[in-house]
């Protein structure tokens, strides 16, 4: 955030407010605490701080609609109702009408999200320049890839029907592949994981690999900044679960593309590479020529922000 070019010192004149908070540690103590699960009082600390001890006219200009910050989890992690009886699993953040007006950053957002937009997972390619990354680019549009899929994903829930045993099993069925093969694949099958999203995604867009969801919340109802919906058909492969229930081999749907499509599917997925990456920490300048998931996160908070307070401001 520090690099990020258009900072001021003053929050007077700042269009958009960053909290640099760490939702998901500071859930811990709501979470695990010595005596109680107090996961409803997760954030009213940080609310009294904004209102009352940082700087209050801050606050109260606009009451947070010019506020956003990153929590890196699920949004269902901070969404439990407040009077759950019993607690389940998560703490009630989200479900706070102090942070109602606050843009908040998560690794996945829930089916209709209010307060939240998702952003791409953090991946372990972080190029430093761009001579770095156009290598790898290159390196990637080389390859020569003889294995048809790949299924990224374990083993699954003992829910049945389950996507991901269907996927796994008829894998089996056809080669030795594994989620720890090495090699580049043309394509790579990632049902949900723990979520319906996955962190695999982003690895396999990374490797040039074409992705292929069994539903849209795996990532085309998640990252429409960074993947916008219109243009899955031109890098991806759309199989529903509810057909691979009913018997659809996924095979046949995969062997059925012909291979002209899977070369401009492949195009597609290195030119929306940048898009899902973040660029290492003090990177060169020709690389940051290049938006990354960053630059394309503040982006659309600013718009988000932007049409907020042009609501506000009509009522």
């Amino acid at each position: 955030m520090l690099e990020y070019p258009c900072l001021t010192s003053d929050p007077s004149q700042a269009n958009a407010i960053y909290v640099p908070y760490y939702g998901g540690l500071d859930s811990l103590k709501y979470l695990f605490g010595p005596e109680v699960n107090s996961s409803s009082q997760h954030g009213l600390d940080l609310y009294d701080f904004l209102v009352h001890v940082d700087l209050p006219s801050i606050w109260s200009r606009y009451y947070g609609h010019d506020h956003f910050m990153v929590m890196a989890r699920p949004a269902w992690d901070f969404s439990q109702p407040l009077f759950n009886d019993p607690i389940v699993f998560g703490t009630s953040f989200f479900e706070l009408p102090e942070f109602y007006n606050v843009t908040a950053l998560t690794i996945e957002s829930r089916a209709y999200p209010w307060q939240e937009q998702a952003i791409p997972y953090p991946t372990s390619f972080h190029p430093p320049n761009l001579a770095f990354f156009e290598s790898w680019v290159n390196r990637v549009r080389r390859s020569r890839r003889t294995t048809l899929m790949l299924f990224a994903g374990g083993g699954g829930i003992s829910a049945n029907p389950n996507v991901r045993r269907s996927i796994r099993l008829e894998c089996e069925n056809v080669t030795s592949m594994s989620a720890d093969d090495t090699g580049y694949e043309k394509l790579c099958e990632f049902p949900t994981g723990d979520t319906q999203t996955r962190r695999s995604t982003l690895d396999g867009i990374l490797a040039g690999c074409i992705p292929v969801f069994f539903e849209d919340l795996s990532a085309k109802k998640q990252y429409g900044w960074h993947l916008p919906e219109e243009k899955y058909e031109e890098f991806s492969v759309s199989i529903p679960k509810e057909d691979v229930f009913k018997g659809l081999k996924i095979l046949d749907v995969l062997t059925s593309i012909p291979r002209a499509q899977v070369r401009r599917m492949r195009e597609k997925v290195l030119e929306m590479m940048p898009r899902v990456m973040y660029r290492k920490h003090g990177s060169s300048l020709g690389l940051r020529s290049k938006k990354d998931a960053f630059d394309i996160a503040i982006e659309g908070t600013l718009e988000r922000i932007k049409s907020r307070l042009q609501e506000v401001a009509a009522q």
